[in-house]
């Protein structure tokens, strides 16, 4: 999600370093900063949209040939000025950038604090340069080889020293870096689109690999101060392709980044030991949510069909009677709103126009509002109580995907919270809690499976109708590979609860008309599997989505794809994840520009 830009040569540092967090700003951030070394270092950082630094450095416009930039998405702290990057050590002679996440940065800060250090802002990124200060002794690359050996977590960073100028130190362990010395001087970033403007001839660095990179020259060692030689790779790749990580398309990239997105989701929020949830967003409310005997859920499309998922597990596992809305009907009625009765948006852009206008109906009511939005800054933000960020990073797709089991991953973790302040046990949170910490495992293990879906997707691509049937936690999933089908490959499809097959769609059926059946090994499989044989019935063909291990099932469907075990209410974030697949290349296999399907628009902000 953050970017990082750096720049050393004969060139002013600040257009190229602007320029680079430019590129990089489809990434998604809600703060950003830069450092320029001319006779003294000038950092300049700023809370917002990219305009509000590039006011402030078009004010100051530091001088110098040198320098790092950073576009943050606030994880640890909150969206403020001293939790932007760059930060430095205690003489200014350190400035870093970093992605990722220093997971042991408390102990760290706690040891260097104990020798002097002292600290500005609320981030894990802020140990760093203070740890590299710790062994600094004129020679940056040292420094920071032997303060890497005390870090744990991920990491992509840059630094740079005034005492030893002339150089940028880059080092990666899960977090991407790339760096390119060419004719216009030497460049490091996250992403490759912000130097293919320059070149498309690039080095990306391993994990555990450090990077001297100079005017017109490198040099790569690993932690142990070993010479690596890397290969210079020239990438055939246009700006937006750069953008794309090599995906085809958008889609496709986002619903591979799942893996990470429902990681950042989730990453910091589990009290596994102590079966509960953290949401800082929801500290203030805390005691209030205590007290709330009912909750609305409102919101739009794909954002309604994870706050569906919301009401089974927030009924089964916090006790909370729970109503979901469209919130283009919830505005034009008449709800009555309490103090026992909490209302929650869910929006992936902040904007959506009914949703909001719901919002400001919740609140001319004196209701508690809350939000789960993945958008930093925006308009369902700034106007509900409080709220949660997906930190799911940016959705380029107007078809939503990483959004939507974000989505799912906070309401698993809202269930959590809520659950145990009422009846959920002990035992049963650590089970939850310990289960959603492995479900970004679980999705990859269902993408890696990709290309049986694509097969899957070639095998029915000439079907105009599809029926999508599931029940309880996986009613609304059929909701949503409907939604997807239609956005993407413009086939009519249908989802449906399954027990609702008798009371009008069955008459649909015929050897023409596909079923997609979400049946996974829970507590409704009986039911799915009678309802799976109505169809077969009929002539009916049944794609199946099951639970590995699941071999009875083949003797009923025409295909099955499966999926891993994990508990009930977590299979909708694994059962989604091939109907995402399957829309994905039946839009692609039908000659459809599946980024931006004709009529729609990401962010829906008029009526």
């Amino acid at each position: 999600m953050c970017g990082i830009i750096g720049y050393i040569g004969k060139e002013q540092a600040l257009p190229l370093l602007m320029e680079g967090l430019r590129r990089e700003s489809y990434r998604g951030y809600d703060s950003s900063g830069v450092v320029v070394f001319g006779l003294e270092p000038v950092c300049v950082k700023a809370v917002g949209k990219l305009e509000s630094l590039e006011q402030k450095v078009t004010d100051i416009y530091p001088k110098g040939t040198i320098g790092l930039g950073h576009s943050r998405w606030a994880t640890h702290g909150g969206v403020t000025e001293a939790n932007a990057h760059p930060h430095a050590d205690c003489k200014q002679n350190i400035f870093l950038v970093h992605n990722g996440i220093i997971e042991n940065y408390q102990v760290l800060k706690e040891k260097l604090k104990a020798k002097g250090h002292t600290f500005l802002s609320e981030t894990d990124t802020e140990v760093l340069p203070h740890l590299v200060e710790h062994f600094f002794q004129g020679n940056l690359e040292e420094a920071v080889r032997k303060a890497l050996q005390y870090v744990r977590g991920s990491y992509g960073i840059a630094v740079i020293a005034k005492e030893d100028p002339g150089k940028i130190v880059a080092a990666r362990v899960s977090s991407p870096l790339v760096f390119s010395v060419n004719g216009s001087g030497g460049f490091v970033a996250s992403d490759p689109s912000a130097l293919i403007s320059h070149s498309n001839k690039m080095v990306f660095l391993d994990d555990g690999e450090i990077a001297v990179i100079k005017e017109s020259t490198f040099e790569v060692f690993d932690l142990q101060r070993n010479l690596k030689k890397k290969e210079v790779t020239e990438l055939e790749w246009t700006l937006e392709e750069a953008q794309k990580g090599g995906y085809e398309h958008f889609m496709l990239k986002e619903i591979m980044e799942q893996p990470e997105s429902i990681e950042n989701s989730i990453r910091g929020r589990i009290l596994a030991e102590e079966g509960r949830a953290r949401l800082g967003g929801l500290a203030e409310v805390e005691k209030s949510l205590r007290e709330v005997q009912g909750l609305n859920i409102i919101a739009c499309g794909t954002s309604l069909n994870a706050g569906l998922v919301g009401e089974y597990m927030l009924e089964e596992y916090a006790g909370i009677p729970v109503d979901v809305d469209f919130a283009s009907e919830f505005r034009y009625r008449k709800p009555i709103i309490d103090k026992d009765t909490a209302s929650l948006f869910i929006s992936q852009s902040g904007e959506t126009a009914d949703t909001l206008a719901s919002l400001k109906e919740v609140k001319e009511k004196g209701g508690l509002a809350l939000g789960i939005v993945n958008a930093v800054g925006s308009s369902i933000t700034r106007e509900t109580d409080a709220g949660v960020y997906n930190h799911a990073g940016p959705e380029i797709g107007v078809a939503s995907t990483k959004a939507f089991t974000s989505q799912l991953a906070v309401l698993s973790l809202l269930t959590l919270l809520l659950g145990r302040q009422r009846q959920l046990s002990l035992v049963m949170g650590q089970r939850i809690a310990k289960e959603i910490a492995r479900v970004p495992e679980l999705v990859s293990q269902i993408l890696s499976k990709a290309s049986s879906v694509e097969a899957l997707a070639q095998k029915y691509k000439g079907f105009e109708n599809f029926l999508y049937i599931g029940r309880k936690y996986n009613y609304p999933v059929a909701l949503e590979g409907a939604l997807k089908l239609k956005e993407i490959s413009y086939v009519h499809a249908e989802g449906y609860g399954a027990g609702e097959m008798k009371h009008g769609p069955i008459a649909l059926i015929d050897e023409n008309f596909p079923t997609i059946a979400i049946c996974p090994s829970d507590s409704v499989y009986e039911k799915m599997i009678s309802n799976i044989q109505e169809i077969k019935a009929r002539n009916g063909k049944v794609i199946a989505i099951a639970t590995e291990g699941d071999e009875g099932i083949k003797s009923i469907a025409d295909d099955v794809f499966y999926i891993p075990k994990t508990l009930e209410m977590l299979t909708p974030l694994l059962s989604v994840i091939p109907l995402q697949l399957f829309a994905y290349y039946m839009g692609v296999l039908r000659g459809y520009d599946v980024d931006k399907p004709r009529n729609l628009a990401k962010s829906v902000t008029v009526e």
